[in-house]
């Protein structure tokens, strides 16, 4: 069985945001996959999304705080800063984090690890929605 849906995730501010009930809710045939994938693609160049801690909320604060460091706005190397000054360190913080992540499906649920979430990577200061493309690929 193949599913596709094109999603809408809620508006956030700049940093790390848990997107796991997000995700799960907007595919409720999930609970009849008995195994499967999940393929799931940010459409976006200045966002991203990844898996990491989904409890302490100091993770992703120490994430945000950890690639504004490492990747600051405003930096005089670039030349690409048509949106303003968060635009090229967004664009590189998307790449290194990615745009799609692939999660396995057993018995109608997600196989994240008990301290695993998805998080939504929003790497721009001004608030902007983000489409998803969610994917199964399963056997009922």
């Amino acid at each position: 069985m193949w599913l596709q849906k094109e999603v809408t995730v809620k508006s956030k501010n700049r940093g790390f945001h848990l997107i796991t009930n997000e995700v799960k809710n907007n595919i409720p045939e999930l609970s009849s996959i008995k195994i499967g994938i999940l393929h799931v693609f940010i459409k976006h160049s200045s966002a991203s999304i990844t898996i990491n801690e989904n409890s302490d909320k100091s993770v992703r604060i120490d994430f945000e705080s950890h690639f504004n460091e490492m990747i600051p706005d405003d930096s005089k190397n670039y030349t690409h800063i048509y949106e303003g000054p968060d635009d090229m360190s967004a664009h590189i913080k998307s790449s290194i984090l990615g745009n799609s992540l692939s999660i396995p499906i057993k018995n109608g649920e997600l196989q994240l690890g008990v301290w695993q979430g998805i998080y939504l990577c929003e790497h721009r200061n001004e608030i902007r929605q983000r489409k998803l493309i969610l994917t199964i690929n399963g056997k009922n």
